[in-house]
């Protein structure tokens, strides 16, 4: 079964930038969707950012604008880059693929944005 791992996290002082990579521990034939979300504490999970098969992106209406989700040719690995940071921003960031199988999740890289 494919994993994916999330790194890239850490923390970053408000109003810096950080990229996060997801890597797949094998490359995912027919993903349909490579997707971004986060968790904050007491918050319920929720997509910041996708990408679908055609490219095409949506981003949530909170991060549009700062954060940009795209792919390596070799189409196993993607980022997601954001910039100017808020304290807002924190949380852990998951990563996520999804084909006709069903969805699969990384284990999560937490942000911390400090003031």
């Amino acid at each position: 079964q494919v994993q994916l791992v999330e790194s890239g996290g850490g923390l970053v002082q408000a109003g810096g930038s950080l990229r996060l990579t997801c890597r797949a521990s094998r490359v995912i034939h027919s993903i349909n969707v490579r997707g971004w979300y986060r968790q904050a504490p007491g918050k319920q999970r929720e997509l910041i950012a996708e990408m679908h098969i055609s490219g095409v992106t949506n981003y949530a209406d909170a991060v549009k604008g700062r954060v940009t989700i795209s792919r390596d040719k070799n189409q196993n690995t993607w980022y997601l880059d954001i910039l100017s940071l808020k304290s807002e921003d924190t949380a852990v960031y998951y990563c996520a693929s999804t084909t006709a199988w069903g969805k699969t999740w990384g284990q999560g890289t937490q942000v911390t944005v400090s003031q």
